[in-house]
């Protein structure tokens, strides 16, 4: 299958759904968190597959890899936020978040190994 659009790229579309998961979970925070962790946490996602559709349009292999480190960050705060909303008892458990956010990571990581790999090849 050709990559012709950053909608193509399985690890886009796996950032896609966790958007939309992290959307669904937070309509359940409570509403003084509006402006604090639903607004954070739903930043962070947001930032995993805009920064891979962005880094996906540059030119430049080592822009591509800049923007697609700059996921990897957001994906680590997600995980965070993940937490830490555990620990305030707005979510039951963590393990079905993480395991789908340790997936995309994966995939990143790939993307991100593949384009170094091009960076270097004669």
């Amino acid at each position: 299958m050709s990559v012709e659009m950053f909608t193509d790229l399985q690890v886009w579309q796996e950032a896609h759904q966790l958007v939309l998961r992290v959307y669904e979970i937070t309509r359940k925070f409570p509403s003084d968190e509006r402006f604090g962790l639903v607004s954070q946490i739903r930043r962070a996602a947001l930032s995993i597959p805009a920064n891979i559709a962005e880094g996906f349009k540059r030119r430049g292999l080592q822009d591509k890899i800049r923007f697609y480190n700059t996921a990897e960050g957001s994906l680590e705060e997600l995980k965070y936020f993940f937490i830490v909303s555990k620990d305030l008892g707005y979510i039951n458990s963590t393990t079905d978040k993480l395991t789908r956010a340790d997936m995309v990571g994966r995939l990143l990581n790939g993307l991100i190994a593949s384009t170094e790999r091009r960076k270097h090849a004669p």
